[in-house]
């Protein structure tokens, strides 16, 4: 037996990530960041001079997911026939 036979190191497999992921944002995450800014605002949360861009990217985000709510029943009755 030789010195190389003696001393095995352990076989390490590398193992891929099935798929790896990045971060994931959902409707429902969404939906809770409309009620946040909500909450917010009403409790004057924000600035005088922030208004303007919260708004905005509020009624964008209302805008986003009210078109998301529009497509959902009609994916769902295409994929029911």
């Amino acid at each position: 037996m030789t010195k190389e036979d003696q001393v095995q190191e352990p076989q390490v497999q590398e193992q891929a990530p099935a798929a790896e992921q990045g971060p994931e944002l959902t409707i429902n995450d969404l939906n809770a960041l409309k009620s946040i800014i909500d909450v917010a605002s009403q409790r004057g949360a924000f600035k005088p001079n922030e208004m303007m861009t919260v708004g905005q990217t509020y009624s964008k985000l209302e805008a986003f997911l009210g078109a998301v709510a529009q497509s959902q029943p009609a994916q769902g009755s295409a994929q029911g026939a």
